[in-house]
Formats: C-alpha cells, structure tokens, sequence
C-alpha cells in the first residue's frame, strides 16, 4: 500500500506528507513542548513553518531534476519521518531556516556535475553557504563541501577557487551595508564566536544518544549499500553519493557541536539520509519485503514519538 501510494509522483503524496507536517509541527510546539505564543510571534512561527513546508519541494525539487532516485516520493516521505523520529529538529527555528538555505546550496553544489554554468554555481552555492552561517555560525564548514565540488568537477580552473571568495565579498558588503542601517554593526562579531556548546547532560540522556546511534548506524549501512550497488551503474552517481555522504558528516558535526536543550541542528542531516535510504528501497526488488520494510519504517517513527510525548 504505501509503496504503490509513494512509489508514484502524484500531488496527492504531497498533500498527505505535508498535511501530516502541519499537524506535527503544531503538536511538537504546543503539546510537546507547551509553547505560548503571543500573535506576533505566532506569525513568525507560521513563517517557519512555510520554511520548513518549502524545503520539501526544494528536496523534491533535486531529487528529481539530478535523479538521485528514481520516480518516486520516497524522498520525502522519509524527510518527514525523520524529522517525526527527532520532534526538537523542528522546535529550533534557527535549524528550519539554517537547512533551507543548505538545501537551495546543495541544490547548486549537486547540479554541478553537468559542468555547466560551473562559476555561478560555485558562487550560487557559496553564498547560500553564508546567508545560512547567519542562523548557525558553524554552518560555514560546509565551504568544505564546496571545496569538495570544485575539486571533484573542474579543479584545473585556477578562477573556480578565486569564486567563494568572490562571494564572502559579495555577502559582507551587502550583509555590512544592511547592519549599518539597522544599527547593529556588532552582529558579525557578537555571532561568529564558533564556541563549542556542548551540552553533556543532553548527549547523555538515553533517548537522545540512543536515536542518534541507530540513526547514524543505519544512514551508514546504507551509504555503504549504495556505493557498492552503484559501482555497476557509473563513477557519476557514485561521486553524487559521496558528497551526500560529506553533506551528512557535516551535518552531523553541527549537530555534535551545536546540539543542547536549545538547539537541534539534526535537520541539517536529513536530506542526504532520505536520499540514502530511497536508493536502498529501490533496490529492494521483492514487492512484499519492499511493503514490509517501508510499514516499519512509517510506523516506528509514530511509535517513538508517542513514547517521547508519554514520557516527557
């Protein structure tokens, strides 16, 4: 059933995931963690909430127009279900905004593989880099992946690393010239601390260390799967998978250095492992154990989150 439903590209599969989404969204800030907000910042909530409903047809978006996988909204589906899996993704507002603007970069950083256009991507992507440092100062280690892209595509051109730079100027004078108006010229030198903030206490609870063990675990496995089954198809998707993988340890570290009470940047890992794990169902060939895993794989999530809302 759930295989023939998102086996398909059709709007309803959108309608059900992000009709889900919303109700989440709301529960986890009202029910989990009993929020209250006045009206304006119920409006900024909602603004979030658009974000977060954006990044999904972003996802869709490189998904499909790289043909990282197949027809099919597995991809979604799983960005869902591993935001329902980890609820506090969704309470960082910063998280939200911070993965949007990774994903438009990652959308650039991908596309590059057609070696065309290769300079504005580079700079597209660069400066997405930097517009998302604005909500997590951390974020800007994902220049690595960048750096990555140039190397693997078109590293002969001396011009294609002269870019980031090009586009660090581009950001502080445009950046620099809004503080100026608004009079907080300390913002760049009051955010970009990168100090550690590592929360002890929250790595040691047993339900935090515990889902991202398994989560890190599986994602993995499948990396691993994915490379070897795709070592008959081409060196093209192989590098693709790659650098999804960079993504995913990037995302991980974030969240290693970042992560406490306040703060989850787990989202920033959940394309690449949507995509990972899409390839491995598509690879399933038996129809009954493709349905089988894909019911554990939409029940479990609910099922840890209800123990999460029982036990809170």
């Amino acid at each position: 059933m759930i295989s023939s439903i998102f086996g398909k590209t059709k709007p309803i599969n959108f309608i059900i995931v992000l009709s889900v989404l919303f109700f989440f969204y709301w529960v986890v800030h009202f029910v989990l963690y009993e929020m209250a907000y006045n009206p304006e910042q119920l409006v900024l909530q909602t603004g979030v909430l658009t974000l977060l409903i954006l990044s999904f047809f972003v996802v869709d978006f490189i998904v499909k127009r790289n043909k990282l996988t197949g027809l099919n909204t597995f991809t979604i589906l799983f960005f869902a279900l591993f935001i329902i899996v980890f609820p506090e993704s969704v309470a960082d507002n910063n998280a939200v905004v911070c993965n949007f603007f990774i994903l438009l970069a990652t959308r650039r950083v991908i596309s590059m593989r057609s070696l065309k256009d290769v300079k504005f991507k580079i700079f597209d992507a660069s400066l997405w880099i930097l517009i998302s440092s604005l909500f997590y100062d951390w974020a800007i280690l994902y220049f690595l992946v960048v750096v990555i892209a140039i190397y693997t595509y078109e590293p002969k051109n001396f011009k294609n690393w002269l870019v980031p730079f090009v586009a660090l100027f581009t950001m502080s004078v445009i950046a620099y010239s809004v503080l100026i108006l608004t009079g907080s010229v300390d913002f760049f030198n009051n955010h970009y601390q990168f100090k550690i903030h590592w929360d002890l206490q929250y790595h040691m609870n047993w339900a935090n260390s515990s889902k991202l063990i398994i989560y890190v675990v599986f994602v993995f496995i499948m990396a691993m799967y994915s490379i070897i089954k795709l070592g008959n198809i081409g060196v093209g998707k192989i590098v693709t998978t790659r650098l999804l993988g960079f993504i995913f340890i990037i995302g991980l570290i974030l969240n290693l250095l970042l992560s406490s009470e306040n703060n989850s940047p787990m989202l920033l890992t959940f394309f690449p492992a949507s995509v990972l794990f899409t390839n491995y169902i598509e690879a399933i060939k038996r129809p009954n154990l493709r349905e089988v895993i894909l019911l554990f794989s939409v029940f479990i999530p609910f099922i840890v989150f209800l123990s999460i809302l029982i036990l809170k």
